[in-house]
């Protein structure tokens, strides 16, 4: 008589028919499929012996059923990444959780060089200048309405320029004649001494010092013969073609003051009325 020759789970004769050895015994390939495939994550169904399988985190895959979960590609033989349990390949993954460039609309990609700034995203060669189109990179710049500018478009376009040299004021400055001035260009015309800070009047739109206003344009005191600069509310007389400081307007022989004071001229001169009585 023969030996018997049964799979070890069913026991049914195996001669001529396909089975499966293994170190328990020779197995009918339906009992080595249920005893020992393991089921597929996807389809649930069993992984048969000539089925190609695919192992991933303790998950179990047919060949077929191991693909992107979104545009169903098989991630086989592709790059794939695992978002919340589900298989995603690439495009999927950059397309669903990557930034847009906020320039060209395209996907910042997970690992390249990207900038954010308020709340968008930029590829580091799509952030450029609004003004002269260059990459803005690391450098410093200045955002308004929407666009964003290198310091020196920036500055260029936008930041006030000096009355005197047209150059652009970044810090400081001061206003004259309702325009702005670098301190350093704001200078007397007369004795180039810097205005900023100090009183100073004007000529022909012209600033001066106090002191080159008077002596080129104020008039002569007829006692002191120093200027009569009328700037912080000095005072003075004028008779005929002659002026003096309120100071200096006083009888020329008693040296009492005539500010508001009736007075005689005698020649160069001005009395009181009691030094012009009593003679010469």
């Amino acid at each position: 008589m023969s030996e018997s020759f049964d799979c070890a789970k069913c026991s049914e004769s195996l001669y001529g028919r396909k089975y499966i050895q293994t170190d328990s015994g020779p197995y009918c390939v339906p009992c080595y499929d249920n005893t020992f495939a393991n089921t597929c994550a996807e389809c649930q169904q069993l992984i048969g012996h000539d089925s190609r399988e695919l192992f991933y985190e303790d998950r179990h895959f047919h060949e077929g059923c191991f693909r992107c979960c979104r545009c169903q590609r098989s991630l086989a033989d592709e790059p794939f990444t695992c978002q919340d349990s589900e298989l995603l390949c690439n495009d999927c993954y950059c397309s669903a959780f990557s930034s847009q460039c906020s320039a060209c609309g395209e996907t910042v990609m997970p690992g390249s060089r990207k900038l954010e700034y308020g709340g968008q995203t930029w590829h580091e060669h799509c952030f450029l200048c609004s003004g002269c189109e260059q990459p803005l990179g690391s450098r410093s710049f200045v955002p308004d309405k929407g666009a964003h500018y290198c310091v020196p478009c920036y500055e260029n376009k936008f930041a006030p320029r000096c009355a005197r040299c047209s150059k652009t004021l970044t810090q400081g400055g001061v206003t004259y004649r309702d325009q702005p001035w670098h301190r350093e260009c704001l200078v007397c015309t007369g004795c180039q001494t810097p205005l900023a800070g100090q009183q100073f009047t004007s000529r022909d739109e012209d600033p001066y010092c106090v002191a080159c206003f008077g002596e080129l344009f104020a008039p002569k005191c007829s006692s002191c013969k120093h200027p009569i600069v009328g700037l912080g509310g000095g005072k003075y007389v004028s008779f005929e073609d002659r002026h003096w400081h309120h100071n200096c307007f006083s009888c020329a022989r008693c040296s009492t003051s005539l500010v508001g004071q009736g007075f005689v001229p005698d020649g160069d001169q001005v009395l009181c009325q009691g030094c012009s009585q009593a003679g010469p």
